[in-house]
């Protein structure tokens, strides 16, 4: 401990010195000041607030702007995530990767296309696990998994699969859409479930979900869909600038058919010409290293095509 103050004493001491020694070379016109420097930024670098977008809608259907408390929910959702600039432009380049692979599902299913904003606040477009164990790019519980009719066991969790989970959150979104009778309905109820938002609808006596008073997470919930659509709709316009080539790519892939038991995956990568690691990236739904397939189910894998790889 003597020797640690002894060596901090000498550091102290030399820097005083690197300091007078500068001062005398500069001249006598150089003032010492144990004030600290301070580096102005603010005129390089501002936080400025937004304008409020005009025409707000979430799938069609109109956003009450002009209410005061939806005004003030909206504003802070757009601040929140156009300044988590990290964030904000790692969905944007996910997004690239994952949507065109969304899209088509959602087109298929009469579902709004807004609607992959959704998977976007769920998940970040990331294979996700929630502290409830809801899993994957649309945040599926088990429960509600099965009732889809996914496979989800020690082998096989299709909650991880994007395009069987994306059809799962379809077929759900339909039914609350039927229940409650419009999309930002079905959206709110996607995150606490028909169950509760029905109750509270019955409980305050009103029909939208603007006229809701409802928790931190579901009161946010369809504002940060549209924080998200709107930013990563008009990127440049929020300051977010980049290059097409610095957006994640989607990798082309052929399909191959199993329909028997797998004892390595690893071997099995190997004889298609990858290795375990991007087998298991390309194929998230298989979750261990074997297959016990005693039914002789039949399950494609996706297989990169050659080239993207080294």
């Amino acid at each position: 401990m003597k020797l640690l103050k002894v060596l901090l004493m000498s550091v102290g001491f030399i820097s005083v010195c690197a300091v007078s020694i500068q001062a005398f070379q500069d001249g006598p016109d150089v003032e010492i000041t144990k004030e600290p420097i301070t580096k102005v930024v603010g005129e390089h670098y501002a936080i400025h607030a937004l304008p409020m977008p005009e025409n707000l809608n979430f799938a069609g259907e109109a956003v009450p702007i002009e209410n005061p408390d939806i005004y003030e929910r909206m504003d802070r959702e757009l601040l929140v995530n156009t300044y988590w600039q990290s964030n904000a432009l790692l969905l944007i380049k996910r997004a690239n990767k994952y949507f065109p692979v969304i899209e088509p599902i959602l087109k298929e299913y009469g579902v709004p296309d807004d609607f992959k904003y959704l998977a976007v606040i769920e998940s970040g477009l990331t294979q996700a696990v929630s502290p409830a164990r809801a899993v994957g790019f649309w945040q599926i519980l088990e429960g509600t998994g099965k009732d889809f009719k996914l496979e989800i066991n020690d082998n096989v969790d299709e909650r991880y699969h994007i395009e069987k989970s994306t059809r799962v959150a379809c077929e759900y979104l339909i039914k609350s859409k039927a229940k409650f009778g419009t999309w930002t309905m079905a959206a709110a109820a996607y995150n606490a479930g028909n169950t509760g938002v029905l109750r509270q609808l019955e409980r305050q006596d009103v029909s939208k979900y603007y006229d809701l008073l409802l928790g931190e997470e579901t009161g946010r919930y369809v504002f940060r869909i549209l924080a998200l659509k709107e930013i990563m709709n008009n990127p440049m316009k929020y300051g977010f600038h980049y290059s097409e080539d610095q957006l994640y790519k989607d990798i082309p892939t052929y399909k191959v058919k199993v329909d028997t038991a797998v004892t390595d995956f690893a071997a099995f990568a190997k004889g298609m010409g990858v290795n375990y690691k991007i087998l298991k990236i390309h194929n998230p739904w298989l979750r261990d290293s074997y297959l016990n397939n005693k039914s002789r189910k039949t399950y494609y894998l996706d297989i990169p095509e050659k080239g993207y790889y080294k």
